[in-house]
């Protein structure tokens, strides 16, 4: 259940603002990344001490700053203090089990919201918190650090100056890793989807008893999808209207194209909870099916040997005086009895299209 809650019990009793961070520490070292750039000009490195970051602070370029690992306290704190940022929002991005949302602070924008990705073995879904903060000329990102990102082709078509990126300000660049997030959903997706249609057609010609456990498995993945995803729609939408300066009007159209696949990804989410809900009953169903299979059979065997059974039981009495006893042919003519009887009423099931 650890990626459905996380422990705030350590953040109990303090106050508004207070700096905890809440989550696992999945890396030893925070690193910070930084990508400055114009429609000109390029400038990629790894920073060292967080004073090279607060050099670029001023810089008319468009700077991206990547922080992964939100367990270092003082390195958010400090640069909290440096660009400005409230102390509520930073206490937020050291909370990793935070709902996907947008705060427009005037100066900055925040937004939180889930990247997905498959774990290590590859048999399960697991959620990492990312956090935008929007500026005038420059982007933060937080990143909880458990398996890379989905912002590497991003990086490639900055470098390589590709599209519009380098001709457009910070929040094209914000839309770019929201897109960027959104389309990784549907790699996910698909590729969950790919699962399920295989399961549907196990359950259909084979279910065994491992088949109800995966049914109850993707259940819990859609339930956990639908979570991380779910709130996302209001965050796009908040984010079209354009209502904060910082966002343009050039990138509004982009953004409600990402509404766009936020909702048709929210639609095959429900189309998957709807298929696995239908897998159930249909399980429910075929395991009903094959037991009346069963006693059908049962049924039909009870019945025949009913007057095999009277037959016999009438020729096992112990009378003295039976026309059969001395008879040469009495044991073969009992004998056809009994199989012209199964014969009889083996045609009479069959033309019941009870067979």
């Amino acid at each position: 259940m650890k990626r459905y809650t996380k422990k705030r019990s350590k953040k109990a009793w303090m106050g508004p603002g207070t700096l905890v961070h809440i989550g696992e520490k999945t890396v030893d070292i925070t690193g910070v990344t930084v990508i400055d750039y114009n429609e000109t000009d390029l400038r990629e490195e790894t920073l060292q001490t967080l004073e090279q970051c607060l050099l670029l602070k001023d810089r008319p370029t468009v700077t991206w700053i990547n922080i992964e690992g939100v367990h270092d306290v003082q390195l958010i704190e400090k640069l909290g203090a440096c660009y400005e940022i409230h102390p509520l929002t930073l206490e937020d991005i050291l909370n990793t089990d935070q709902r996907p949302k947008v705060d427009d602070m005037e100066n900055y924008i925040f937004i939180v919201l889930k990247m997905l990705h498959y774990n290590d073995q590859g048999t399960a879904i697991v959620s990492e918190q990312v956090s935008l903060i929007l500026g005038s000329n420059f982007v933060f990102s937080f990143q909880e650090g458990l398996k890379g990102d989905v912002f590497e082709p991003l990086r490639q078509r900055i470098r390589s100056s590709k599209g519009k990126i380098r001709k457009m300000g910070a929040d094209y660049l914000a839309y770019a890793m929201l897109d960027g997030i959104v389309d990784n959903y549907f790699a996910v997706l698909e590729k969950l989807g790919e699962q399920i249609e295989l399961l549907e057609e196990e359950v259909v010609t084979d279910p065994k008893p491992e088949t109800l456990q995966r049914i109850h498995y993707f259940k819990r993945e859609m339930l956990y999808i639908r979570r991380c995803i779910w709130p996302l729609r209001e965050v796009v939408a908040a984010l079209a209207k354009r209502e904060s300066d910082l966002i343009k009007e050039s990138t509004e159209i982009f953004l409600r194209d990402v509404y766009d696949h936020v909702v048709q990804i929210i639609d095959t989410i429900e189309t998957f909870r709807e298929m696995l809900s239908s897998m159930l009953d249909i399980y429910l169903s075929s395991l009903s099916n094959r037991l009346n299979q069963v006693m059908k059979v049962l049924t039909i065997i009870a019945t025949i040997f009913i007057p095999l059974t009277f037959i016999v039981g009438l020729y096992g009495m112990n009378f003295k005086y039976m026309p059969e006893l001395e008879w040469q042919w009495g044991y073969p003519f009992v004998l056809t009895i009994m199989i012209s009887v199964v014969c009889i009423m083996l045609f009479f099931f069959r033309k019941r299209k009870w067979l």
